[in-house]
């Protein structure tokens, strides 16, 4: 299954949603039938991430694509904003 269909799913289905909360989804991988991806914007470091990857990106994708084993949430911080922390640190260090 190629990570374009669930691209397209994230874009029908699921950005509008997070985009509501000033978020996006964005892809890590997909290794086997498992899809690893992270939220960014206002949904990064959400406490509520859990319960909106739950039902929401999982039960989207697993419903549009039943190749997909499971949709799984990472924790932690994106390259983007490490870069951006980078950035405004060595303008103030």
């Amino acid at each position: 299954m190629p990570l374009e269909q669930i691209e397209s799913v994230l874009d029908e289905k699921v950005r509008p949603q997070l985009a509501l909360h000033g978020g996006d989804i964005q892809s890590v991988g997909l290794e086997g039938s498992v899809y690893r991806f992270r939220l960014t914007g206002q949904c990064a470091g959400c406490p509520s991430a859990y319960l909106t990857t739950e039902p929401l990106i999982r039960e989207e994708l697993l419903s549009a694509l039943p190749e997909l084993a499971d949709a799984v949430l990472e924790q932690g911080v994106s390259d983007a904003l490490l870069d951006q922390a980078r950035a405004i640190l060595g303008r103030h260090g």
